[in-house]
């Protein structure tokens, strides 16, 4: 058998079709390979056990204790018995409990002084932790006591990410059963890559990883695990980076005198430094004869928009068209309306009182009328219109344009990847693309998801942008820290301000509550809900202020109209959904409450905190939640109240999340391309091997050379994969 199909071979062959199937249905584990690469997700050792005192509620837990005592206790008249066994680690004792007829085996297995396995879900039970019939697999293995307890000291169990179907152990064993096939792993590095680096063969990794004799052996096996997932997945950004380098596109230079230098003398303030060094960046790549490729994140508020706008600009004067694809139509409409204003004069082109120089900036979005729409597809094919701003309106078919140059992609983590393309395959050459997301990235992350953008970072707020005070405000424990809420946002409308209040669902009929399931009945109530929450405000504690709502059901009109009024001044509270998350730009509004915080992550929260503080008043965001003080979700708030930093936001969040599977779409699951790979940890691994990819792709392109990578590439890049990929 090739060496390529050897780890291929499915898991029925080896361990029998039942054990294939469970692993298949419940661990997403099909072939030896998968199996291979299962890792433990931790080592138990004699002297240092799972910490008993320490284990998380309702999750499936292995535990390695010994038996401190059995008793068995009758009720119902004799006729019910249970068997209630304590073990104990060392730093905390836990409660086992069987029932039943299951007694006698595990009275007669589990002695005091036995040390065993135990698997089960955590649960509680007058207030102590328990486990209630779980799986268990006394270590003793045949031999003397002493000798029992001398191998287990040497020994390091490993314990896998197992399911209720199959316990760690049962893993273990299908383990045993496959390791010596680990020879036949092909090894995706480079031999001379691996020995510059000093680093395990494969087939020597896979082996430590599972039968580790010491912790040195974990360390190899994951220094080189490790290696192998950071530099596969840069060989396949290196490679993308490197084939649109091969693209041609029309250098877009920018032409003196030309409607960037009209608009630039027009600005009443002057550009931060980042904002002119990000725009020197965009403007050098859009001078090449290959497409640009970009990714500009910037904290809320840090004139990204601005940034963009001058790109489109520098590209309308060297005489292409520029669009801007918005994820939402509220935020579509958001940023005609703020280019136009920013323009003046200049997006009135061939326009009575428009500037000479000047070009037409049109919208187009799905709720158009069917006269509106026409004039903007007109303007598109004719040229006449520089400037288009749409949501996804604009990948239609229908769309033609005369020569498109740019385009600017806002919020990029809510477009498909076929989004992207059908846009960038309306230029009669691949456009330049540049990708905006307020959303901030780590270093590594931006490293490993975007890695095949280059990356701009505008960090500095604009003059005049204020500070933004956020406070927990836990209204269980404490009523009365609500009542002031309302008190602070009353005082905000009555100084000329404006507030928005953000609950997480809108609560018309159309959502009726779906089927209980234990885990709504742990928390209680449903999410609050916009129309209830406005109607309560209206009528209670902000009565007699002019309280509207806003959300993503509402008519096209309506939700522009409300925008409208509330950017105008004429409505004080804004209750809504966050519809107005990415975007909304009112900097008369100074306050914001959001409802049921625990409900939101920490990324959406810091977005929408964006929304407040963008005038000379300071800003004041309080989180409401109903979570206990201990809870994570409480631990989370208080991160975002400490914190302006999304960076630092962004790291945490992702710290909480674990990263998921970072290329598929997938934000957690079971089955991850990174297995060993942490994107916030491993900072020095994802850089040199970027560094070593670069390397080789750019000696070797298609990896002639280097038919092992070229395997290891094709398994990664699997059909899905590769399209998200293909996103770039």
């Amino acid at each position: 058998m090739d060496r390529v199909s050897a780890l291929d071979e499915p898991l029925k062959k080896t361990l029998g079709a039942a054990t294939a199937k469970v692993m298949a249905e419940h661990l997403d584990l099909h072939t030896l390979g998968d199996l291979l690469h299962h890792y433990p997700r931790r080592y138990a050792e004699r002297g240092e056990l799972t910490s008993l005192a320490e284990l998380p509620l309702d999750e499936h837990v292995t535990v390695v204790a010994q038996v401190a005592d059995a008793r068995i206790h009758t009720f119902n008249q004799g006729r019910g018995r249970r068997l209630e066994v304590t073990i104990t680690d060392g730093s905390g004792r836990l409660q086992l409990v069987f029932f039943g007829k299951g007694v006698h085996k595990p009275h007669k297995d589990l002695l005091p002084g036995t040390r065993a396995m135990f698997a089960g879900k955590v649960s509680v039970f007058n207030r102590k932790l328990q486990l209630s019939h779980p799986a268990y697999e006394p270590l003793s293995g045949g031999a003397s006591a002493a000798d029992a307890v001398d191998a287990f000291a040497n020994q390091l169990i490993p314990i896998y990410p197992a399911c209720k179907q199959l316990e760690s152990w049962k893993i273990s064993k299908a383990v045993d059963a496959v390791l010596d096939r680990a020879a036949e792993a092909v090894d995706p590095l480079p031999p001379a890559l691996r020995e510059g680096r000093g680093m395990a063969t494969l087939p020597d990794a896979l082996r430590k990883i599972h039968r580790p004799r010491t912790k040195a052996d974990i360390e190899v096996a994951r220094e080189r695990l490790k290696w192998d997932e950071a530099f596969v997945l840069q060989v396949a950004l290196a490679r993308r980076r490197y084939a649109d380098t091969q693209l041609p596109a029309v250098a877009r230079r920018p032409v003196p005198g030309g409607l960037l230098d009209a608009f630039d003398a027009e600005l009443p303030f002057t550009l931060t430094e980042g904002q002119q060094s990000v725009s020197k960046e965009i403007f050098d790549d859009l001078a090449t004869e290959h497409p640009m490729h970009r990714l500009l994140q910037g904290e809320v508020g840090s004139g990204k928009t601005m940034v963009a706008l001058r790109a489109m600009l520098a590209v309308v004067d060297a005489g292409g068209q520029a669009a801007m694809l918005a994820p939402t139509e509220v935020l579509a409409q958001q940023h005609h309306r703020s280019i136009t204003e920013m323009m003046g004069e200049l997006a009135e082109g061939g326009m009575l009182g428009g500037a000479e120089q000047g070009t037409k900036v049109v919208l187009l979005t799905g709720s158009m009328g069917a006269a509106a729409r026409r004039q903007a597809l007109l303007d598109l094919v004719t040229g006449e219109a520089g400037i288009v701003i749409g949501t996804h309106a604009l990948i239609e078919d229908k769309v033609q344009f005369h020569d498109l140059g740019l385009v600017v992609v806002d919020e990029q983590h809510r477009f498909g990847v076929e989004q992207r393309d059908a846009l960038r395959s309306k230029g009669k050459q691949p456009p330049h693309l540049l990708v905006m997301t307020a959303t901030p990235i780590p270093r590594t992350v931006a490293m490993t998801v975007f890695g095949d953008l280059e990356t701009s970072v505008l960090d500095q707020l604009p003059a005049g942008r204020s500070p933004i005070a956020s406070h927990v405000v836990p209204a269980a424990d404490k009523p009365h820290f609500l009542a002031r809420a309302w008190e602070r946002v009353r005082e905000e409308a009555e100084g000329g301000h404006q507030a928005y209040v953000v609950c997480p669902r809108i609560g018309d009929d159309d959502e009726q509550p779906k089927k209980k399931t234990a885990e709504d009945e742990a928390e209680k109530r449903p999410p609050l809900a916009v129309l209830d929450v406005a109607d309560q405000l209206a009528k209670g504690p902000l009565s007699g202020l002019r309280v509207e709502v806003l959300h993503g059901r509402m008519p096209p009109d309506d939700k522009d109209d409300v925008m409208r009024r509330f950017g105008a001044g004429d409505v004080d509270v804004l209750v809504a959904t966050t519809v107005i998350e990415v975007g909304v730009n009112v900097p008369n509004a100074t306050a914001m409450v959001i409802m049921d915080a625990d409900r939101f992550g920490v990324s959406q929260l810091h977005q929408l905190r964006g929304r407040v503080g963008r005038g000379s008043a300071p800003g004041l965001c309080l989180l409401v939640t109903e979570m206990p003080e201990a809870s994570p979700a409480r631990q989370r708030l208080a991160a975002v109240a400490s914190t302006l930093d999304g960076f630092e936001l962004s790291r945490i969040d992702l710290e909480q999340r674990r990263e998921g599977d970072v290329l598929g779409q997938a934000q957690s699951g079971v089955r991850s391309s990174l297995r060993m790979l942490t994107v916030i940890e491993d900072e020095e691994v994802i850089a040199a091997a970027r560094e070593e990819a670069v390397a080789i792709v750019g000696a070797d392109p298609d990896l002639e050379r280097l038919p092992e990578l070229r395997t290891a590439l094709d398994a990664l890049l699997d059909k899905e994969r590769e399209q998200y990929l293909d996103k770039g």
